[in-house]
Order: structure tokens, then C-alpha cells, then sequence
């Protein structure tokens, strides 16, 4: 069985340069992802009809991307019961606390998964684990990077503790 497709989704094309760290890593989990620009606001049919088409359309999950109003996640989260994960991006406007509250506060029954804000990275590792869980190659490379990172920090302790004894 293939893997399922990730989607992601910006509120925005400004929101491009921290989305397109969550299209690198999961590039490089080998998972297929499709990227589109749909706003919750100016383009409300287009987005509620990807979401609500997504799985017929083979994705296993939604990443959502917007600042400052940050309805995004939420539109897309009522219109498929897919995983949807939100990326609060950061603007000019209070520093993306408002992207943040918007993308969390959710009501009862319509989900959404939030990461930090310009949390890009970290929506793709979710992402990821989620569609893990229906393909053993990408449960696997997960398995592989979290190994990778406790052996960089075990030499980091490592060097430190001689660091430390050298004072």
C-alpha cells in the first residue's frame, strides 16, 4: 500500500518561506505532498472543496498554514474528518499570538493538531507520525531520525562532561 499524500495548505503565498520547511522534511520522509495557496476568507468554496474531497483524493492528512485571523485550519478541519495540523504564522500583527489562539481554540468536535508558531517542521514530524501509523517505511525513517538525534545528543553530553572536568 502506498503511502498517503500530505497536504499543505497557506492561508497566503507570504506564508511560503516557514511552509516550505514542513514541504522539505516530508520530501525527505518520501512522502507525496501537494501545496496550495486557499484562503478560509477569500477563497472559502475552493478550500472547503479540497477538504472535503481530500481523502477520495488519497491524502492522510492536512497541514494548514495562516496568520493573523488564522481561520484556515478550522475551515478545513469541518470539512473532512482527516488529521488537520495548524501552523499559527507569525506577522506584524502581536507577533502571531493571535494566529495562535485562532488556530487552537477550536470548538468541540472539529479538532485541529497545533504546533508552535512558524511551527513548520514540527507539523511535518507530526504529519509524519501520523501517517506512520498506515505505512511501515515511514515508521521506520521516524525510528531512524529519533535515534539519530539521541546519539547527537548523547556526544554532546559527552563532550561537555569533558569540558566541564577540564574547568
Amino acid at each position: 500500500m502506498a503511502v498517503k499524500k500530505a497536504a499543505v495548505i497557506m492561508g497566503s503565498d507570504s506564508d511560503f518561506p516557514v511552509v516550505k520547511k514542513a514541504i522539505k522534511v516530508l520530501k525527505e520522509f518520501g512522502i507525496p505532498v501537494e501545496t496550495h495557496v486557499y484562503s478560509a476568507h477569500r477563497t472559502p468554496e475552493q478550500a472547503c472543496g479540497f477538504a472535503a474531497k481530500a481523502r477520495d483524493n488519497g491524502f492522510g492528512v492536512i497541514i494548514a498554514a495562516a496568520g493573523k485571523a488564522a481561520h484556515l485550519a478550522g475551515v478545513l478541519a469541518a470539512h473532512t474528518t482527516l488529521p488537520v495540523i495548524g501552523i499559527p504564522i507569525k506577522s506584524s500583527t502581536l507577533d502571531g499570538l493571535d494566529a495562535l489562539l485562532a488556530t487552537v481554540q477550536m470548538p468541540k468536535g472539529i479538532p485541529v493538531a497545533t504546533v508552535a508558531i512558524d511551527g513548520a517542521e514540527n507539523a511535518a514530524y507530526l504529519a509524519a507520525q501520523i501517517l506512520s501509523l498506515s505505512d511501515e517505511k515511514t515508521a521506520d525513517k521516524l525510528a531512524d531520525m529519533k535515534k539519530e538525534m539521541t546519539e547527537e545528543v548523547l556526544k554532546k553530553d559527552e563532550s561537555i562532561q569533558s569540558e566541564a572536568a577540564a574547568v
